[in-house]
């Protein structure tokens, strides 16, 4: 089953890329919320009468408790049963019990469609950002908006990708199932004070902190990735200039050298080799009275100067980086 699990994970992001979310009526997590829609109502007392005893606390945790057990034990008998299954089935079926578990594309949509419309007006751009976020974001002015998209998309990367794929390498099918469905009580439950009628300030209290604690490990796993993308875009953005362009030499050594010697232009002189003023080669205009030899020469030492200075490729006209 190890062995299944290696090769599901991949096949899981792949299937997320390209089908993106199950229909509504077969996605587990809509299953997780419908319970949890069902229990909060009984478990959190209306709002403006007060938090509660703490028994609020006890029957908050022990509703709780009752849909991750359920759907732990769910998911701990399918992966048993898939391990009665040949290979070439339970791969498969392993792949679209585990996609629902996270959502990358649609993270990534969501994020995508506030710029989209953003680009339409700004007011579009706010209320797009209305849908992923629960601040004010009427004040916000265009930066603001991407900046909140952007901050939106680093928070929910963890609770959407990097922490249910940590926790099935960690614990299987079992482990992606009991997560998701702790971050989404904690995103139905997990408020201090009122929210929907209701006080959760004791009711969503075990919620919350299960969900913190869930959470702690690979939020500084997806912490560290992000640094490391970061680090890494900075090394490309570093040397993409250093980047050697393509069929340089030819180009310098061929192209222009040809065209300076078959096409005067129209005020019938022959191409300028001019060099920026960093290569320290600069040669005078050649025309056609020009001897071939230094009309040769000049192009030829510029661009062989301006490549060892890291300045680019000498063309008619300049040096072009």
């Amino acid at each position: 089953m190890q062995a299944i699990a290696v090769l599901a994970l991949p096949l899981a992001l792949w299937l997320d890329r390209v089908a993106g979310e199950p229909p509504a009526r077969l996605h587990p997590v809509v299953a997780m919320g419908r319970w949890l829609a069902l229990a909060g109502p009984r478990v959190a007392p209306p709002a403006g009468q007060g938090a509660g005893g703490r028994w609020r606390i006890a029957a908050g945790g022990l509703a709780w408790g009752a849909g991750a057990l359920a759907f732990g034990l769910a998911a701990w008998g399918a992966q048993r049963w898939l391990a009665t299954l040949p290979v070439w089935l339970a791969l498969p079926l392993l792949v679209l019990l585990l996609k629902p578990m996270f959502a990358w594309r649609m993270l990534a949509d969501e994020v995508r469609a506030v710029e989209n419309a953003l680009a339409q007006s700004l007011d579009a751009g706010r209320a797009r950002l209305a849908w992923l976020v629960s601040r004010d974001v009427a004040a916000l002015d265009a930066a603001g908006v991407r900046e909140s998209a952007i901050e939106t998309l680093a928070e929910n990367l963890n609770d959407s990708v990097v922490a249910p794929l940590f926790w099935f390498a960690v614990a299987g099918l079992p482990g992606a199932v009991v997560y998701r469905y702790a971050n989404t009580a904690d995103a139905m439950w997990g408020y201090r004070g009122e929210r929907g009628g209701r006080d959760w300030t004791r009711a969503g209290r075990v919620a919350a902190r299960v969900d913190d604690a869930l959470s702690w490990l690979p939020a500084r796993l997806t912490a560290l990735l992000l640094w490391l993308a970061a680090g890494l875009a900075r090394c490309r953005r570093a040397a993409r200039p250093m980047r050697r362009p393509p069929r340089a030499a030819s180009a310098w050594r061929s192209r222009p050298r040809r065209r300076a010697r078959r096409r005067p232009t129209a005020a019938g002189r022959w191409a300028r080799w001019r060099c920026c003023s960093a290569c320290g080669c600069a040669s005078p205009a050649a025309t056609r009275s020009t001897r071939p030899d230094a009309r040769r020469s000049a192009p030829t030492r510029c661009a062989r100067c301006c490549w060892r200075a890291g300045r680019g490729v000498c063309w008619p006209g300049g040096c072009r980086r």
